[in-house]
């Protein structure tokens, strides 16, 4: 919403008379504030082309929001999992670069640097959350307090499987290792970056019909998880876009709540 400097004097004018200076400059704080844009994606690669994947209006959506020569931040998964992360880090900036994004920084945020998180993250126009466990991912997040830093952001935000899982208020921790279904100490519910509501699942149309410690990974493990919520399923290629004032996803998706799934 656009104010005119005659609203402006008169919302001045409004704080000063009920609670003075400080509330003038929590009113030009929120004034100031930008939204944050994000990427919710499933697997957004196309590893073998080395490419990013152009289905669903992905590559023509990222080129609307990152601007040219932007520093981008590419935060792990398993902070000490260093030789992985580079791995990971290096297969993704190729993708981006052969797909027409020329950043000006790279970086990589593990445990190697985890002191200089407030830096990185600062000069990072883009945030790239990558995949892999989410509990694990989640302590380390928690770990450098990465919802804080994020929490007046104005950046874009692009997550990987688990980094797109660990992304929504609360984070629904599919059970993924063996004997993690079994495990009563297993948390299945974890707090997350508060970025989206959304509680989404990746690789749906991979992992749709798996097994896990003799159970079906959905009937017998995420459909009795989803009363009383909602989780949606992203195929690869498929993601979450949101820009804080609304969210769409792009491509198929369903969504499996009160242990039943559909469109």
């Amino acid at each position: 919403m656009m104010m005119n400097s005659k609203n402006l004097s008169l919302a001045f004018k409004e704080n000063i008379n009920s609670q003075g200076m400080l509330k003038i400059a929590n009113y030009l704080k929120e004034l100031g504030k930008k939204s944050m844009k994000y990427f919710l994606t499933s697997n957004p690669l196309l590893a073998k082309e080395q490419i990013l994947n152009p289905s669903n209006e992905f590559v023509n959506n990222l080129q609307k929001d990152i601007p040219e020569r932007a520093n981008a931040l590419f935060i792990c998964s398993d902070p000490n999992s260093y030789d992985l992360t580079d791995k990971f880090a290096e297969e993704m900036k190729t993708c981006f670069f052969n797909s027409g994004f020329k950043f000006k920084n790279f970086k990589v945020l593990d445990n190697r640097n985890a002191k200089e998180k407030s830096e990185l993250i600062s000069e990072a126009e883009v945030v790239i959350l990558a995949g892999g466990h989410v509990p694990t991912q989640n302590i380390f997040f928690q770990q450098i307090n990465l919802k804080n830093e994020l929490k007046t952001a104005n950046k874009i935000i692009i997550g990987l499987s688990a980094g797109s899982m660990n992304c929504s208020e609360e984070v629904y921790a599919q059970p993924e290792l063996q004997g993690e279904s079994l495990d009563p100490n297993y948390k299945r519910f974890l707090k997350g970056l508060g970025i989206t509501k959304s509680q989404i699942l990746p690789h749906y149309n991979l992992i749709k019909n798996e097994y896990l410690d003799g159970k079906r990974l959905f009937e017998e493990i995420t459909y009795p998880d989803s009363f009383g919520r909602s989780f949606i399923t992203l195929n690869d290629g498929c993601y979450l876009y949101g820009d804080g004032q609304y969210e769409i996803v792009y491509g198929e998706s369903f969504i499996i709540s009160d242990g039943t799934i559909k469109n």
